[in-house]
């Protein structure tokens, strides 16, 4: 018994420690931490959606999760061959090129009326504090921090770990201008050493002038928030942006609910929406979208185009990796929803309709 206990101390002191560290980011304190206090979507220590969202669907348990998570067999939920890519030299980009790279899952670049904006980067190879597990799919990690100009603004949707990752925004000190994200997740980025005058952290439905004729709102998502055990310290957002020539929606991860429609009847219409499609599952419903829902999301939102994106880099769900494309762009043929599917690192041009291969096809 002593060496069982002896053994359990040794683990729990292990944990302890490796929670500490610089990547687990810092818990907002001082003007931060009353801005959180005094925000209206914060109550009972937490964040909370606009909805009654339970992170869990009724009936479903953590446990049983697991076990499906880890045993049961059938999806192909990592692709059998490295994936396709192209390789876009955004060093040299025209200045008057409208246009969009995806670099998998939920991360991409923007040039739009010569400034440029990088959403949610992921570029060290995984998406987790455990550096052996969540691993990025074969053949999708071709972009790295140097390949980047300098990035006006970097916009952060929340600070979980397929979107908030430590080594890509110390990388990226550099070359960042200005960073935008919400409540509470500004203390990790503060933490990793990046000026505080350098960072705007807001609630819901704040509007920030980026500069003349650039506006970003920010607005709700249905979701959740946290890097530890600790949850919903900091608040989840999508935003809203507006420049002189686009009007652009930036989904951050969320569940469908009635925020689309709102959104799409206060700001829309919207030249291009990226909404999240993938990681979803019965089991958690309130928090992730299925594909059909996504493209519902699409036309609440008034939307002309729709980027499906959280998919096609990591496995954090149970279905095979490309079953949200495939069934998004069934969807999408069935509700005439204009859908772009680039593979990685292929230019999209935003000021045309651009015809994508289905380039998930045959890959074995």
């Amino acid at each position: 018994m002593l060496i069982s206990g002896a053994i359990i101390l040794l683990i729990f002191i292990a944990v302890y420690f490796f929670m500490r560290g610089a990547q687990f980011g810092s818990m907002p304190k001082g003007e931060s931490l009353k801005k959180i206090q005094v925000s209206p979507h914060y109550r009972n220590g937490q964040f909370q959606n606009l909805s009654n969202t339970p992170q869990l669907t009724e009936g479903a348990s953590f446990f049983g999760i697991l076990k499906k998570f880890f045993f049961e067999k059938g999806a192909q939920r990592i692709p059998p061959a490295p994936l396709p890519s192209v390789r876009t030299d955004l060093l040299n980009l025209k200045p008057d090129r409208n246009i969009l790279v995806w670099f998998g899952h939920s991360s991409y670049f923007m040039q739009i009326d010569n400034r440029t904006f990088l959403v949610d980067p992921v570029f060290s190879g995984n998406a987790s504090p455990l550096r052996f597990t969540t691993k990025s799919f074969k053949g999708t990690d071709i972009y790295k921090v140097p390949d980047f100009p300098d990035i006006d603004y970097l916009i952060i949707s929340h600070d979980h770990w397929d979107h908030l990752d430590y080594k890509t925004i110390l990388q990226l000190k550099p070359k960042v201008k200005r960073v935008i994200t919400g409540l509470g997740t500004a203390a990790h980025i503060l933490s990793w050493g990046y000026d505080k005058n350098r960072i705007e952290e807001r609630d819901w439905n704040d509007k920030i002038i980026l500069e003349d004729g650039f506006i970003l709102n920010t607005v709700p998502a249905r979701h959740f928030s946290g890097r530890g055990f600790k949850r919903n310290r900091s608040i989840w957002l999508s935003f809203v942006l507006t420049t002189p020539s686009k009007n652009i929606f930036i989904g951050g991860d969320s569940g469908y609910d009635r925020h689309f429609a709102e959104i799409g009847n206060q700001f829309g219409p919207f030249d291009l929406a990226i909404l999240e499609d993938g990681q979803y599952n019965r089991y958690w419903k309130y928090i992730h979208m299925n594909p059909e829902e996504t493209v519902q999301a699409a036309l609440d939102l008034k939307a002309n185009k729709l980027l499906p994106v959280h998919w096609g880099k990591f496995s954090l769900s149970i279905h095979s990796w490309d079953e949200p494309i495939i069934r998004i762009k069934k969807e999408a043929e069935l509700r005439d929803v204009k859908l772009l599917h680039p593979m990685i690192g292929e230019m999209a041009d935003l000021n045309i309709n651009q015809a994508f291969g289905s380039w998930w096809e045959g890959i074995s």
